[in-house]
């Protein structure tokens, strides 16, 4: 009987760039789609259906006495492809417990720093969807920024800390994966909070999260200070926390910047998009640390498996901060946009309060990888 591996142990081998050889028995345009990634991660693709009449052909690609992790969509299949090639004689087989799903769902807690006056600042990475989200902790008060949808996470991490979730925020109204601020904040008994210009079709109440209105997260002085963005979408905002960390949303990233166009206004948005970056941005200082709400490649992972960068390294260095003309900037943007997030527009709408759809099928829209992004 093949053992299971869980997606904390293959998380930690990611952070740690443990060498780790995967088999993924998905067909070959989910393979293409969405993988597994990290350094010293290689991953070999055999659909499932190529091995239906035996795994010998493995032999020849694969060490039998070396350690492999069998992946496939949910856990059933790398299950059984895992107990036929032990029956093969391979020594060393392991399959990914609720496969690329569960995969989708992990987030791993990373600490970014001890705040003044002694609170602290986490990131939480969805190492398999690139999403990033946040939890400032003060005295024994909790705020959550840009939550995923698997909410009892971040309940059992404030738990943990002996925290109670007293604020949900998210940066702009989200259409790559289904927000979990609204429900976190209902499970929790405290306030959501949401950029009014992303809000005009939302069908819930929410707390606007404006410019100049800081929340203060328990009795110290950690202020969250939201400094209106624009350009991901109209309402974008990011968050000045300690007057140290930037929270940039979707806006910019460490090694690409946000796309304008998942609302279906690439060309009214691509403008204040540079405002933001080239302007708004330019007038913070360089000191701040980029802390985004996604990553899109595995480099942009630190050595503790956290994503962040100082604001003026950026500009240094982000190819998408260095256009100067204009124009050129506007070709860069709308040209090189990768696919839509899948069920994009169905997301949005979920995350307006205008579906509901049950926990299966939410699992299904969010399937593939970040495409919040620009890219060269």
């Amino acid at each position: 009987m093949s053992q299971s591996m869980t997606t904390n142990e293959l998380a930690r081998r990611v952070i740690n760039r443990e060498e780790t050889l995967i088999l993924d028995v998905r067909n070959t345009d989910e393979f293409a789609d969405w993988k597994i990634e990290g350094d010293g991660i290689e991953v070999i693709n055999e659909p499932y259906f190529n091995l239906l009449d035996g795994v010998e052909t493995l032999a020849e690609k694969i060490n039998k006495d070396q350690e492999i992790i069998v992946v496939c969509a949910k856990g059933g299949s790398s299950k059984m492809v895992a107990e036929m090639m032990e029956e093969e004689g391979f020594t060393n087989v392991h399959d990914l417990e609720g496969g690329m799903k569960a995969w989708s769902e992990h987030l791993e807690p990373v600490k970014i720093a001890d705040l003044n006056d002694g609170g602290s600042l986490y990131q939480f990475v969805r190492l398999g969807k690139g999403c990033l989200s946040y939890m400032v902790i003060s005295e024994n008060e909790a705020a959550v920024l840009d939550a995923n949808r698997m909410t009892n996470i971040y309940e059992q991490f404030a738990e943990k800390k002996g925290v109670t979730i007293k604020y949900t925020i998210d940066t702009h109204l989200h259409a790559d994966h289904i927000s979990g601020g609204r429900q976190l904040a209902i499970n929790m008994g405290g306030t959501y909070h949401l950029p009014p210009k992303d809000a005009g079709e939302v069908t819930y109440d929410y707390v606007p999260l404006e410019e100049g209105k800081d929340i203060t997260v328990g009795t110290t002085t950690v202020k969250v200070q939201p400094l209106y963005s624009p350009g991901h979408t109209i309402g974008s905002t990011s968050l000045l926390i300690d007057d140290q960390y930037l929270l940039t949303g979707d806006i910019l990233f460490v090694k690409s910047i946000g796309r304008p166009d998942l609302a279906g206004k690439a060309d009214d948005w691509v403008d204040d998009l540079r405002e933001t970056l080239y302007s708004r941005y330019k007038e913070l200082s360089g000191d701040l640390v980029v802390l985004p709400a996604h990553y899109s490649f595995v480099e942009e992972l630190n050595e503790d498996g956290s994503v962040q960068a100082h604001l003026g390294n950026l500009y240094q260095h982000n190819e998408g901060l260095q256009v100067d003309e204009e124009q050129a900037f506007r070709t860069m943007v709308t040209e090189n946009l990768p696919p839509q997030p899948n069920e994009y527009e169905n997301i949005r709408k979920t995350n307006m309060g205008k579906m509901n759809p049950e926990d299966e099928e939410q699992r299904e829209m969010e399937i593939g990888p970040n495409r919040c992004a620009v890219h060269d």
